[in-house]
């Protein structure tokens, strides 16, 4: 959701409202995104996950009330304030840059969870070394992040000829609450992804692009009008599994 470079937290925290309201009962987060990421990490129970990048806190909500133990950090401070009042006084959660030097040690967590946040950073590597060195070895990394061949497809359809196998800004404006904010994302090929897991030393589990939740139909019959299957174009997911040692 946020991330460490200045235009997405200074943004986030302008929408944070107005974006957790949102966020809290969409279709593509709500009967989407948090339903599968949930499904991908599967009996949580015992667990210590950090939700990196947990906003204003649904999904930290969900894996703690399916018996994990969550950190949550987020580089908006207004996002995180809308964290504390769902999730209490009690709950771990940290103001911390992605793109930095987590204030974690080495194999902390049996789970990291980040979930639609990669795409707002250039440069993976780091990000991605810290995220294995907090996990311990087998750790889990889940990853959900817009799907690379959605913006590439709607520019084709608007008649430009965008370059696919780049790594491509992207400036959208946002307006939420009464709030407008300039958000910049990333856009990278696919390979490009995965090149970046296994150069950070992680293995590839699973790629999964997975179908809505049953009920999203029936509540958002405008959205499913022209779509017959199961399934639609919007995020990405993988679960990645930390190795041991190098690799």
């Amino acid at each position: 959701m946020e991330t460490a470079q200045s235009s997405p937290i200074n943004a986030y925290d302008m929408i944070a409202e107005g974006y957790a309201a949102e966020n809290e009962m969409s279709l593509p987060n709500a009967y989407y995104e948090r339903p599968a990421m949930l499904e991908l990490a599967g009996d949580v129970t015992g667990r210590r996950i950090l939700d990196a990048g947990c906003g204003s806190g649904p999904l930290f909500a969900a894996l703690r009330d399916r018996g994990a133990t969550v950190t949550g950090i987020d580089a908006s401070a207004g996002m995180l304030e809308l964290a504390r009042r769902r999730l209490g006084a009690d709950a771990d959660l940290r103001v911390a840059d992605l793109a930095g030097p987590l204030p974690f040690p080495d194999d902390a967590f049996d789970d990291v969870i980040a979930s639609l946040v990669l795409h707002y950073l250039e440069d993976w590597g780091p990000t991605l070394a810290e995220l294995r060195r907090v996990l311990k070895p087998g750790g889990r990394l889940l990853i959900s992040v817009d799907h690379p061949f959605v913006i590439p497809f709607m520019r084709h359809l608007a008649g430009e000829k965008p370059n696919y196998f780049g790594t491509r800004n992207r400036t959208e404006e946002w307006t939420m609450g009464g709030q407008t904010a300039q958000l910049s994302f990333w856009d990278r090929p696919l390979h490009a992804m995965t090149e970046a897991f296994t150069a950070a030393g992680f293995h590839i589990s699973a790629i999964s692009e997975p179908p809505f939740v049953p009920e999203a139909r029936e509540l958002f019959p405008e959205e499913f009008r022209e779509i017959t299957g199961t399934r639609f174009l919007s995020f990405l997911f993988f679960v990645l599994e930390a190795g041991n040692g190098t690799s």
